[in-house]
């Protein structure tokens, strides 16, 4: 079943970029047999760098369902997930993801995964792009505002 899930993933990377939708990337997220969200990376054609598989598989998993959560779910994607894709994973707390080609086969081709994945573990003043704090003392306000608010849902 899990090859069968992954081919489907496969099949939309090739689907999808031979269209000229974006990278050759897909995705299908999966609870209890059920396909519950399909993907493939779209940054080209809705000019959204955040459009890759995972992501657009995830947000169509999650309206399908109505929840945030994707609590026992389990992501197939053609290549591991970019860095992002995995954030995105967990916020979305799916259980396991299985994958088909590797980061280093994805840089191989030109994809910039493995320079995010190097970029990361750096401090951030060593990083190439500048993280630069700036009034946290007014941004800290909504926070105090939001913790307040006996009406707020974390997720």
């Amino acid at each position: 079943m899990h090859e069968t899930h992954l081919r489907e993933a496969i099949q939309l990377a090739m689907a999808g970029s031979a269209r000229g939708n974006g990278g050759p990337f897909g995705a299908v997220v999966v609870r209890d047999g059920e396909v519950l969200g399909r993907g493939w990376n779209r940054v080209l054609v809705d000019q959204d760098p955040t459009a890759h598989a995972e992501v657009v598989a995830i947000r169509a998993a999650c309206s399908a369902l109505g929840d945030f959560h994707l609590a026992g779910a389990v992501i197939y994607a053609s290549c591991e997930p970019c860095p992002m894709c995995l954030a995105a994973a967990y916020w979305a707390r799916v259980e396991r993801i299985y994958f088909g080609c590797q980061s280093q086969d994805a840089a191989a081709i030109g994809f910039a995964d493995d320079f995010i994945r190097h970029e990361l573990p750096l401090p951030a003043d060593q990083r190439s792009l500048p993280l630069i704090p700036l009034l946290r003392d007014e941004a800290l306000e909504v926070f105090r505002a939001w913790e307040a608010n006996a009406q707020r849902r974390m997720y």
